[in-house]
């Protein structure tokens, strides 16, 4: 199989678990506390992988200061992007409580979940695309902790979705067109990059883990203290671990 269709496989592939969380988070009712608790564990997996896959990756691809720029800079764009989406009603688009907003109590916050939801996919995407460049098979572990992290983002989202009274719909059509897009994204990341020096690999490379970060501590964290606030320094840490043992077998 050709590396470019490699990547929209694998890309997909942990792009699906948004929507096996989702018909989860939509169909069962899950309790809150179970709910933040999976949310707790996917951070920490994800955290994991940013830390000895992407930022170590790209550091030793480029060095400090690509590394520090791009982290910098991804994690300023997403934060950019986020405030300009909170303000039109997708701040909580991944909570599973009542805190995201039906179409009737702010207009157009559906589309800007929808658009919230794809920001927060595509740098894991393109990361995972990007890993085929070194020549060696695809970062097996970045392939798990994302499909692991993006269950309970599914999950939680589509529950809040619930909440809120969006259609059923709504929430697969949207679920399922992320899902294309993650593959897509990866696909992408895999044609655009090839033959980039190594430090624009470095550079892109940081760049998705700086706003990977940023997406963790502002979507995930607050999900997972509100409800398992007692035990989610211990299930962060499982996930962390998790993570770490699988980037080290």
């Amino acid at each position: 199989m050709p590396e470019w269709l490699q990547a929209g496989a694998w890309g997909l592939l942990a792009g699906s678990a948004l929507l096996v969380g989702a018909a989860v988070g939509f169909f069962a009712r899950v309790p809150r506390r179970i709910v933040a608790s999976i949310m707790a564990f996917g951070a920490g997996v994800l955290l994991s992988a940013v830390s000895f896959e992407l930022i170590a990756e790209a550091h030793e691809q480029g060095g400090l200061l690509p590394t520090a720029l791009g982290a910098t800079g991804g994690a300023l764009a997403y934060t950019g992007a986020n405030l300009l989406l909170a303000r039109r009603g997708a701040r909580h688009r991944k909570r599973s409580g009542g805190e995201q907003p039906s179409e009737q109590e702010r207009p157009g916050s559906g589309s800007a979940i929808a658009v919230g939801a794809l920001l927060d996919g595509v740098p894991e995407s393109v990361v995972i695309g990007a890993s085929l460049l070194t020549g060696g098979p695809v970062s097996l572990v970045t392939v798990v902790a994302v499909f692991l992290s993006n269950v309970p983002e599914g999950l939680s989202s589509a529950a809040g979705m619930r909440r809120a009274g969006r259609s059923r719909r709504y929430v697969f059509t949207l679920w399922t067109a992320i899902t294309l897009v993650s593959g897509l994204a990866a696909l992408l990341g895999h044609t655009l990059l090839g033959g980039a020096p190594p430090e624009v690999l470095a550079t892109i490379t940081a760049l998705a883990a700086g706003a990977i970060l940023a997406m963790i501590t502002d979507t995930m964290v607050p999900e997972a203290f509100e409800d398992a606030h007692l035990l989610v320094g211990l299930i962060t840490v499982l996930g962390f671990l998790t993570a770490f043992a699988l980037s080290h077998t």
